[in-house]
């Protein structure tokens, strides 16, 4: 490597390292150290998350994160792809909220009937379970739901109609009413 000392006004030199072709690694010193540009191929406790861009010293990029394969230096086409990564997640988040408001519009409002013994007074065997009302919902409304997105306030042991949230998606939720029939 090209290593030139630079003259700076107190006379302090700090070395200049000849960068190769395409290479983003942009250096500052920094009280005597040089920083570069790397990004992150695996979560680096300390330092970021994987494909994150951070700036980090140049021994320790160097000598540690290069060789161990934790990173890869910061030049235009890995820079790049951190962008096509993220615009691609984000469009994927984009997706899933759209389906998801379309299959909480499909249920809501809508009423689900089950069917269930009970004992005198009207009392169940048993009780109506998130499982029961996420089977009911596929087979009546068509809309396939996971039993864990629907919220229970209390268990249902009776006959009657109950509302119900059903959690479809972080910020979208819709009501959903059951009723248990004989």
């Amino acid at each position: 490597m090209n290593i030139a000392p630079i003259r700076i006004k107190n006379n302090l030199s700090a070395p200049v390292q000849a960068l190769p072709r395409g290479c983003l690694r942009q250096r500052r010193v920094q009280k005597g150290r040089t920083q570069m540009k790397v990004v992150l191929k695996q979560d680096v406790k300390g330092i970021g998350k994987k494909d994150q861009l951070v700036e980090v010293s140049d021994g320790y990029g160097r000598n540690f994160l290069l060789p161990r394969k934790l990173a890869v230096e910061a030049s235009a086409s890995a820079v790049n792809d951190i962008k096509n990564k993220e615009s691609a997640k984000q469009h994927h988040a984009e997706v899933e909220l759209e389906e998801a408001k379309a299959a909480a519009a499909k249920i809501d409002g809508k009423t689900v009937t089950l069917h269930a013994k009970a004992g005198q007074g009207g009392r169940l065997f048993g009780a109506v379970t998130a499982k029961d009302i996420a089977e009911a919902v596929e087979k009546q409304l068509g809309q396939q739901m996971d039993k864990r997105k629907f919220v229970l306030d209390h268990e249902i042991k009776n006959y009657g109609r109950y509302q119900i949230a059903v959690k479809v998606y972080p910020g979208v939720s819709a009501k959903l009413a059951v009723a248990v029939e004989e």
